[in-house]
């Protein structure tokens, strides 16, 4: 799975949000500049972002942009599905080779793989919520590492 620029600069915008005290909200200036984005490109991300519903705007000298939940409430799968414009029928179409359409596009042995992969990975990213996502690495890394441990442990049992 590759994580595009948006998704990333998403996830990013998001975990800044993430880290204002309740009720405080960040300029796109401000987003921008943290991130290292232009103010253009955050103001597009977050557009897209309040339209799912999960960043809201305030206008006034306190306003600015705010989580619409509790960080808590936000899963990085859901966050990612705000930009993946890509379903597997559109990977298809992109390994056509020289034809139009892939000529395993009826009966292709590599599909289901895809599919099994890519369910895994939204199942796993389902499970992250930004809260998780705004301590240091190394902690990040443990609470990930304590939410992958249950997945590991099954598939062991299951070979």
């Amino acid at each position: 799975m590759r994580i595009t620029a948006q998704e990333e600069y998403g996830l990013r915008c998001l975990i800044q949000l993430a880290r204002q005290p309740d009720g405080q909200g960040l300029t796109l200036k401000q987003i921008g500049e943290r991130e290292g984005i232009s103010t253009a490109n955050a103001g597009k991300i977050l557009w897209l972002l309040s339209n799912a519903g999960i960043v809201k705007s305030a206008r006034g000298i306190k306003g600015g942009y705010m989580l619409a939940r509790p960080a808590d409430q936000i899963t990085v799968s859901e966050v990612i599905s705000v930009f993946e414009h890509a379903d597997l029928e559109e990977h298809c179409k992109s390994f056509s080779g020289i034809q139009e359409v892939c000529v395993h596009n009826t009966d292709c042995g590599i599909r289901p793989v895809l599919q099994i992969l890519n369910e895994t990975v939204k199942q796993v990213l389902s499970r992250i919520t930004l809260a998780q996502l705004v301590h240091h690495e190394c902690e990040v890394s443990e609470r990930l590492f304590q939410i992958q441990r249950p997945a590991r442990s099954s598939a062991a049992m299951s070979v």
